[in-house]
């Protein structure tokens, strides 16, 4: 028993540095895709005020068709920072009706605020340069179930 007990130990041992690397444990979040013209995002959705203050901290790569929407209650000015983030971003404030209205890159680790220049409900986050390289600027339009007509 106590051998079985001290390999557990060695095991915790080797396996948690691992885990505590990428920081607090990154949430679960449900996904939806979006179409930014003819590209197509696999965005994770932090909807919850816990799922938008973790939002992308602590990770170390983000694939690049991949990024996250933050989803707010109703439209607001809304700002963002770096604090603990690893990966140089770009945010895209975005319009009910997915009109992005402007982008913002964003430095890793940064406590520098970046905020929408008129109040909005969504903030798209891809890795910085995703939507130069494919020259989407401000005033496109994203598609997606967020951007439908609520009903």
């Amino acid at each position: 028993m106590k051998r079985l007990i001290a390999r557990f130990a060695c095991l915790l041992a080797l396996t948690a540095p691992a885990a505590w690397a990428q920081g607090s444990p990154q949430l679960q979040l449900p996904r939806v895709t979006l179409s930014a013209g003819m590209h197509l995002i696999q965005a994770q959705v932090a909807a919850t005020p816990e799922q938008r203050s973790t939002g992308l901290m602590y990770r170390r790569e983000m694939p690049i068709q991949e990024g996250m929407l933050f989803v707010f209650e109703q439209p607001g000015t809304q700002c963002f920072w770096m604090k603990n983030t690893l990966l140089p971003l770009t945010a895209a404030f975005v319009a009910d009706d997915g009109t992005i209205v402007n982008l913002a890159d964003m430095k890793p680790q940064s406590l520098e605020s970046h905020c929408s220049t008129q109040p909005v409900r969504f903030v798209l986050e891809m890795n910085q340069g995703w939507f130069a390289k494919r020259g989407i600027q401000a005033g496109a339009r994203l598609g997606g179930p967020p951007f439908e007509p609520r009903r």
